[in-house]
């Protein structure tokens, strides 16, 4: 028990720090490290969400000024909605199931962080009206959902597709998922997933990671933040499926 909690406290401090470098919401990092360290896929699930709303917090305090609150506030709306229904049919789900929906959502996210070079005409054609932001939102979210995420992994890409740059859809993204990441946990709170003495101690990691990675991500050009985060999603997607298997 006790050289699971430290794991617990460790794996907090990385995905605390890779969600403060890339406003991923941490979920890309904690939830296969989680499920490798021996706790049921639906617990990582849990307690990946009941920690974002504190890491994401310390990381969009830090970048507070480069937060898009019009944006934000259209994906709260449809994240809201979309990361309760995804919550829900979660439970459903067989666990390889939600694995490879896990990887399908990682090289959803490479391609949207190079959406602008992959397809430029693409790229322009993105509108971002109001009901595409709430619509989109709420589309990721139910996929992330799925999963146990927040929309963080997804957010900062189709951020990058709505013209912000990487500074500002980290910070935004940041923003969006302490709101999603709550509605989302009462949902595995009621369901008994939560695990909690191993929570808290992931709790304690990821806010000292979160601070840390924020100030280090302010600091970073954009194309290593960019670089670095579709290395580490795909990484951490294939490491989900073989633990599935």
């Amino acid at each position: 028990m006790i050289a699971q909690n430290i794991a617990c406290l460790c794996i907090g401090l990385l995905s605390g720090l890779m969600s403060g470098m890339f406003g991923i919401g941490g979920g890309s990092v904690r939830i296969p490290l989680l499920n490798l360290a021996g706790l049921p896929l639906l617990s990582a699930f849990g307690i990946n969400l009941l920690v974002i709303p504190f890491s994401s917090s310390v990381g969009a305090i830090s970048q507070r000024k480069n937060i898009d609150k019009k944006i934000a506030l259209y994906m709260i709306i449809g994240g809201t909605l979309g990361s309760v229904t995804g919550a829900f049919f979660a439970g459903l789900i067989p666990a390889l199931i939600l694995a490879i929906i896990f990887v399908i959502t990682a090289f959803i996210t490479v391609f949207g962080i190079y959406l602008d070079r992959i397809a430029p005409r693409l790229a322009q054609k993105v509108n971002p009206a109001s009901w595409n932001i709430i619509a989109v939102s709420l589309f990721l979210n139910l996929i992330t959902g799925l999963r146990g995420g927040s929309g963080g992994s997804l957010f900062p890409p189709f951020l990058r597709a709505m013209r912000l740059d990487v500074h500002r859809a980290i910070a935004t993204s940041l923003f969006v998922t302490i709101f999603t990441a709550i509605a989302a946990v009462i949902v595995y709170w009621h369901r008994g997933n939560i695990i909690w003495l191993s929570a808290v101690f992931v709790l304690i990691g990821s806010a000292i990671g979160a601070r840390i990675g924020s100030r280090i991500s302010l600091k970073t050009k954009p194309k290593w933040l960019e670089m670095g985060l579709t290395v580490l999603v795909i990484a951490l997607a294939f490491i989900t499926v073989y633990k599935a298997l």
